[in-house]
């Protein structure tokens, strides 16, 4: 039985989804993760099919459809086996941050390039640093008549060298309460003052273009201000339950997506005569793996569901940000185990994952932060 309530559209979308990966995305995976970044043509392409955004009110040229519908796509976007391709960022990170907090003249300039894939969106929260402390940021938006002169710098934004525009957190050196301080901002990449560093080379996430940006003495409208002044912090706390359920949810589905490959090797690999699925420790560590994995789906569902409800679950999405996370690279570690020599070998699929799984323990917040605040709901 399904906990999620998947209607006959979803399945088709899911079909949808799973047959344009499969056709332009599995082929050419290879050449962007040596490339270290997916093509804008892509974007397009899914913006052409309507894979980008899906949950802009139609108003604003999206399709206004449910939660679901990303979860789909996060699922089949972990059966290519990559993490380049950053349009969950894009359309379930950043934009809903225009959608609930950007006037309607900036809804209406930019969600539907957004829709289209016309416009890439990034998230810059982190700098060099502040990671998960986001109250000690540096970089600054001092009031300058009609705009805010931006300065400072960011790193590990994803989406950074593609991205057309950003949601830029800075603070606002008057104001002394560090929480009240932050304000997030609307930043087209062509702004004067605005520059994209390199990019940043990782253990893992190859074809991401993952960048430093750099602001100096960048002149932004106050019009771009998402939601009121001083809201910064909060805003970003709002918008961080749905972040860390789509880590949630990549996590449990790149354990699912490594499994049962490694099932699959294991009864077709041999040794001794038989396969390695008939060997009994083979069977217990892929029974331990597989149980792992289905109490992270149940979990995750549920979550999910009481995510679509409007729940505050914060407590309980920290909860299963580290542990889905964490079982994910239990899983990813027992199953290149299995393959044994091969599994180090980068043309089997389970040494990308091996490597992509790592980040996600520490991305959106450390395990250690999501352990902390589940720590302050309990009262401790």
């Amino acid at each position: 039985m399904e906990i999620l309530p998947y209607t006959e559209e979803h399945r088709i979308f899911r079909d949808s989804v799973r047959k344009f990966f499969d056709r332009e995305v599995v082929p050419y995976v290879e050449e962007w993760e040596e490339a270290g970044i997916v093509p804008r043509s892509l974007w397009k392409k899914m913006g052409e099919q309507g894979f980008l955004c899906i949950q802009v009110p139609e108003e604003y040229g999206g399709l206004g459809g449910d939660f679901l519908y990303s979860v789909i796509l996060t699922e089949e976007l972990a059966r290519t086996n990559h993490f380049g391709l950053g349009a969950p960022i894009h359309s379930d990170i950043v934009v809903p941050y225009i959608v609930s907090f950007a006037s309607e003249e900036a809804k209406r300039q930019y969600l539907p390039a957004c829709v289209s894939g016309d416009a890439i969106t990034a998230i810059a929260m982190t700098e060099p640093n502040a990671g998960s402390d986001l109250a000690s940021m540096r970089t600054t938006a001092v009031d300058d008549g009609d705009h805010v002169v931006i300065n400072g710098q960011k790193t590990f934004i994803s989406n950074g060298i593609n991205c057309d525009l950003v949601v830029l957190a800075a603070r606002d050196p008057s104001v002394q309460n560090a929480h009240r301080a932050i304000e997030l901002y609307l930043v087209e990449a062509d702004t004067p003052g605005f520059e994209k560093g390199k990019r940043i080379k990782k253990i893992g996430w190859h074809s991401q273009d993952t960048a430093e940006l750099f602001f100096t003495d960048c002149r932004v409208p106050k019009t771009n201000r998402l939601g009121s002044k001083g809201g910064g912090f909060a805003m970003m706390m709002e918008k961080l339950q749905q972040e860390r359920i789509m880590c949630c949810l990549a996590a449990v589905s790149v354990a699912e997506n490594v499994l049962a490959r490694t099932i699959d090797y294991c009864k077709e690999r041999t040794a001794f005569g038989k396969p390695l699925s008939k060997f009994q420790n083979t069977q217990f560590k892929i029974v331990e793996m597989a149980t792992q994995v289905k109490l992270g789906r149940t979990f995750m569902d549920k979550l999910i569901v009481e995510h679509m409800s409007g729940g505050n679950i914060v407590a309980e999405v920290s909860m299963a940000k580290y542990w889905t996370s964490e079982m994910a690279m239990r899983v990813a570690d027992g199953c290149l185990q299995l393959h044994g020599g091969y599994g180090y070998c980068e043309e089997y699929p389970v040494a990308r994952a091996w490597r992509d799984v790592r980040v996600m323990s520490i991305f959106a917040g450390t395990n250690e932060i999501m352990k902390s605040i589940a720590a302050q709901f309990m009262g401790l």
